[in-house]
């Protein structure tokens, strides 16, 4: 199980999981900001059911090339990409991670990726979404990884969208390849 902020900000008790958890050590920089948060991600650490790494250069950049290529890359931050790569990572040792998350970027990266997810307070997204930026005042499109973040034609604050002739089956078939 690897374990994003967002399962702790959710109330997630790391000792009623059964499974290894793990967690990159970034997450510990953003659970500091909630005393009981913290307190259980400590207790956690200290008892050894959660075991903190940073993951291999290699998996961070096969996260960042999916992530860039669905256009979540400006959503995700750098905690975000850990606990994405450390999953990849557990599966390329031959297991089968699960990341816990409500992070919709996140979901929708992992299951790009083949990795399974759990989500703790949210229903977890129901399709693969790959995005465009757009200018809401001239329409100008954009592709996912622009990286500018005002239009080069009227100067507005670029928004995304889901790209619309994007496979709706996406995340059926990712599905049925994990359960192989």
């Amino acid at each position: 199980m690897v374990l994003d902020t967002s399962a702790f900000v959710g109330g997630l008790d790391p000792f009623t999981v059964r499974e290894e958890q793990v967690a990159p050590p970034m997450v510990e920089k953003e659970v500091k900001k909630n005393n009981m948060t913290l307190l259980r991600f400590s207790t956690a650490v200290e008892s050894g059911r959660l075991k903190i790494f940073a993951p291999e250069q290699q998996f961070l950049e096969q996260v960042k090339a999916c992530a860039t290529s669905l256009g979540d890359s400006f959503f995700l931050s750098e905690t975000d990409m850990q606990v994405l790569a450390i999953a990849l990572q557990v599966k390329a040792r031959g297991d089968i991670p699960q990341i816990m998350t409500d992070d919709y970027s996140i979901q929708n990266v992992a299951t790009k990726l083949g990795v399974q997810f759990v989500s703790l307070g949210t229903l977890g997204i129901k399709r693969v979404l790959c995005w465009i930026r757009y200018c809401p005042a001239c329409h100008k499109t954009y592709p996912a990884n622009f990286k500018a973040t005002d239009c080069s034609i009227c100067g507005t604050e670029l928004k995304r969208k889901p790209q619309r002739n994007f496979q709706a089956g996406s995340l059926q078939k990712n599905k049925q390849q994990n359960q192989k």
